[in-house]
């Protein structure tokens, strides 16, 4: 399906340093169209952890018949905020609101992308993350931190790829510079999710739990929860933030294809009611749980 991209949508927010801004990818035909809301990780690239990043996905996403919508948040190396700014480095709050005001203001970004008007179905929309971005979806969806709750009840459904877990076993960079981390809670992440996770993505930096730390939001939420594991995948997941990108530890674009077509058979199953998931959740180089 042949897809159009249109960037930067400017959101003026009340109180937030500068303006919102996000990419739009859609089909070029289509309505009652899904959206998803992608929200971008902290990797060292100037350029990646914000709009401009994790093409991978979203072309594929827009290609499949989704409109797929990326902010660039506070916490993108694409903005220069002091450093005595509220919330910085990882405004892990700002983040979360990010995606609720872009919900709140689809039909400002349909006027600004005539292309989009009487396209979409505002009753169909998922979050998607990787690793802080994960973070980010994780609260969308009903975790807490810091006694925190930010969950949209407009959002049906959601993917975290390489998010973060529980708050025991953290290192110490994590527990002196992101003390956000140290009190997730799960209790309330309800919202039908997709969990990802490589296992071999150890995220030493992180935790010394080892790779399971990533597949703590499936084993610690209620409700429908699946759990896709992927075999000898590292945090990058073959490549998922940006083509032939230098810091992806485990490039294969055999692992990317994987991701791209089991989170589009997920996604499609939780807003469209297809059977896309069942039948694609069965396959070479990854297992699957589930739970209802």
């Amino acid at each position: 399906m042949t897809v159009f991209t249109v960037s930067p949508v400017v959101l003026e927010i009340p109180g937030r340093p500068v303006d919102l801004q996000l990419k739009v990818s859609a089909p070029t035909e289509g309505t009652g169209l899904p959206i998803i809301l992608l929200s971008h990780g902290q990797g060292y690239s100037n350029h990646l952890s914000s709009l401009n990043g994790y093409a991978p996905l979203a072309n594929h996403w827009a290609e499949q018949g989704f409109v797929v919508l990326q902010p660039t948040h506070l916490s993108s190396r694409t903005i220069t905020l002091p450093a005595d700014t509220p919330g910085a480095p990882m405004y892990w709050r700002s983040r979360a609101e990010d995606m609720s005001a872009i919900i709140d203001r689809l039909d400002e970004i349909e006027k600004a992308v005539p292309q989009l008007q009487n396209r979409l179905d505002h009753t169909k929309i998922a979050v998607v993350g990787h690793s802080m971005g994960g973070h980010t979806a994780s609260l969308l969806l009903g975790m807490t931190t810091e006694g925190v709750s930010l969950k949209d009840e407009r959002i049906k459904a959601g993917v975290l790829l390489g998010s973060t877990g529980r708050g025991d076993g953290l290192t110490d960079v994590v527990k002196e510079h992101y003390s956000f981390m140290l009190s997730p809670n799960f209790a309330d992440m309800t919202t039908p999710t997709l969990v990802v996770a490589g296992d071999k993505d150890g995220s030493e930096h992180l935790t010394t739990n080892g790779p399971e730390w990533h597949m703590d939001p499936y084993h610690l939420s209620p409700g429908p929860k699946d759990l896709l594991v992927l075999e000898g995948a590292e945090h990058g997941f073959g490549g998922v933030s940006g083509y032939d990108v230098a810091e992806t530890t485990d490039e294969s674009p055999e692992r990317v294809a994987t991701v791209q077509q089991l989170t589009t058979a997920y996604l499609r199953s939780q807003l469209l009611g297809t059977a896309d998931w069942q039948q694609a959740s069965v396959g070479v180089g990854f297992r699957v749980d589930s739970r209802p």
